[in-house]
């Protein structure tokens, strides 16, 4: 499996930014792709992540409401749109992929996902 993350940036606190993670190179029909963050000096922590077989998202409680977490099947892609950033949110995002479906514990946990994308910075001026 090979995971090919795009998008981030700079944003003014309040704006927007999209990311998004291309999967490919696999033959598995149940997975589950996640987005993970990492700041300097803090621990990796998990962001959104959604599920194959419904699309079921699941958010962590500091980026509920503001971030959205999609897929495209066709395109076999996962964006992450985010909303309203502010001076939390900055810090290396990686998507992240595991071949299972994976219960809502084990969608917060990194150990979970064998594949790992590139991070992407993601910065918001105040």
């Amino acid at each position: 499996v090979q995971l090919q993350a795009s998008g981030g940036g700079l944003a003014q606190a309040g704006g927007s930014l999209r990311l998004s993670c291309a999967a490919s190179r696999y033959t598995f029909s149940t997975y589950t792709m996640s987005w993970f963050r990492q700041a300097p000096g803090k621990e990796r922590e998990f962001v959104a992540g959604i599920r194959s077989s419904d699309g079921n998202a699941i958010y962590a409680n500091s980026v509920k409401g503001r971030f959205t977490i999609s897929r495209d099947k066709a395109k076999n892609t996962v964006d992450l749109r985010m909303n309203v950033l502010n001076p939390d949110d900055p810090a290396i995002y990686s998507c992240a992929f595991s071949p299972r479906r994976l219960i809502t514990s084990a969608v917060h946990d990194p150990a979970y996902y064998p594949y790992w994308g590139q991070g992407t910075q993601v910065t918001v001026s105040s």
